[in-house]
């Protein structure tokens, strides 16, 4: 299943398009490959004002509602920074496939933040309905009960311009979140 949605940005005159995907059954196979690609790959450290910038915006989030911080995975990160990669040449908002959470961001030109895509993500927090455990008909709201999934504990995230000189960040989250049928905290 596969979740897309247009978002308007006002403040920077520009369209985002964001997209999740609930993770519910997975492919050892798939996630073995993955690994096996990473280790071939050697990626580069994130710098630590980098990591705050994913961190605490998805752990402002998170302490709003009580729920215990997200705590950066190198793992994650050198991950999400191997399937961003692989999007360079086209900025396409394709999942990975993989064991983990995913939320994934595009937006128009090179200027765009870590803490702009966890914003647009949260963004979606008016769409959901904690009672009735759904997103409002015909509005995306799964980015944001990944990033307050109880159950992720870990969050790994990475940006590159694309060749289009736009901007794809994706970050990956450990357990994985949007399991059918269960609320998120």
């Amino acid at each position: 299943m596969e979740i897309r949605g247009l978002l308007s940005w006002g403040l920077f005159g520009t369209f985002l398009l964001i997209s999740s995907y609930p993770k519910l059954y997975f492919s050892h196979s798939t996630h073995e490959l993955s690994s096996q690609l990473l280790a071939r790959r050697q990626l580069k450290t994130t710098p630590d004002n980098t990591i705050q910038q994913y961190l605490t915006p998805h752990n402002t989030l998170r302490a709003k509602l009580g729920l215990p911080p997200l705590t950066w995975s190198k793992k994650l990160a050198n991950y999400a920074s191997w399937w961003a990669h692989q999007r360079q040449g086209d900025c396409a908002l394709i999942h990975s496939n993989s064991n983990y959470g995913e939320n994934l961001f595009w937006g128009s030109g090179k200027d765009w933040k870590p803490g702009d895509a966890v914003e647009a993500w949260a963004a979606e927090r008016s769409y959901y309905n904690h009672n009735t455990n759904s997103c409002t008909q015909n509005k995306d709201c799964l980015h944001y009960t990944q990033i307050i999934w109880r159950q992720s504990f870990k969050v790994g995230c990475a940006k590159v311009i694309c060749r289009s000189k736009d901007t794809f960040i994706t970050c990956n989250y450990d357990p994985h979140g949007n399991v059918i049928g269960q609320k998120p905290f």
